[in-house]
């Protein structure tokens, strides 16, 4: 026995009724134990299907031995009036369209901080504008360097005037960079946890260019349209990891959720600018 959770996509037509007993014939073929049903009712569809705009959603959880899978699709697709299906393992995902975010603990107090190494400090890594910063300025006048105290870490941020890449790039867009050079650590040896795996965020120029952190994404759900919107660009393509900073671990699943997100209307392939 396997938990498994089903979309159907059934014709705008129906009512509760009738959508409640449609899936009662199709789980006693099935078998098994339904855990949760959600009716999300009729929904407008990304794209036509057939000659509907409109469906009736429902999304079933249910425990059943995979062998019954085949009759089960099998009735499935001999039915006129189910526009769309699908069949996932369930891997704990809401059946709303949501997402499963970490909390995200809270900052530190200023007091708690470590204190910085810089002269004219005042225990807490401050420079001389006691705001935790030291500047240096380079030799030929041109690049300023801003470090900053923040638990005893210091960022390098360097700039030419003319909008160097924020990342340790040579003067390009700091979303534009190679995957593995500037600030973007893919992690090859299983640390992942380190890296961000939230929406992205950013803010500030081109060339300087930085990423705001959200609360973490624990479980990324294919039916969360407004989380993986962000991922999109405006011509519906997945943003690159160079762009988004995230790990190539959840870059996999973002993949996977945007798929499974077309294939049920609930995102378009493309967008339609003329319409």
């Amino acid at each position: 026995m396997r938990a498994y959770e089903i979309v159907h996509i059934l014709d705008a037509s129906l009512d509760r009724a009738a959508v409640d007993a449609k899936l009662e014939s199709f789980l006693a073929t099935l078998g098994g134990e339904v855990t949760a049903v959600d009716h999300w009712g009729v929904r407008q569809l990304a794209y036509p299907i057939g000659k509907s705009a409109t469906g009736y959603y429902v999304i079933v959880q249910v425990t059943a031995d995979p062998t019954a899978l085949p009759e089960f699709e099998r009735l499935l697709k001999l039915d006129e009036e189910t526009m769309r299906y699908l069949i996932v393992l369930d891997e704990g995902q809401p059946t709303s369209g949501a997402s499963v975010l970490a909390d995200r603990p809270a900052p530190a107090p200023a007091n708690a901080r470590g204190s910085g190494d810089g002269e004219g400090g005042d225990g807490n890594g401050s420079g001389e504008d006691g705001d935790g910063g030291a500047e240096a300025s380079g030799d030929d006048g041109d690049g300023a360097e801003e470090a900053e105290g923040d638990a005893g870490n210091a960022e390098g941020d360097a700039g030419d005037g003319d909008g160097a890449a924020a990342d340790g790039g040579d003067g390009g867009d700091a979303d534009e960079g190679p995957d593995d050079e500037g600030g973007d650590a893919d992690a090859e040896d299983g640390s992942e946890a380190a890296e961000p795996s939230g929406p992205p965020v950013f803010t500030g120029a081109r060339g300087r260019r930085r990423r705001h952190e959200g609360p973490p994404i624990v479980l990324l759900n294919y039916k969360d349209v407004a989380t993986l919107s962000r991922f999109l660009t405006e011509q519906g393509k997945i943003l690159p990891k160079r762009t988004t900073k995230v790990s190539a671990r959840f870059q996999r699943q973002l993949g996977t959720a945007i798929k499974r997100a077309r294939h049920l209307a609930l995102l378009p392939y493309i967008r339609d600018h003329g319409a």
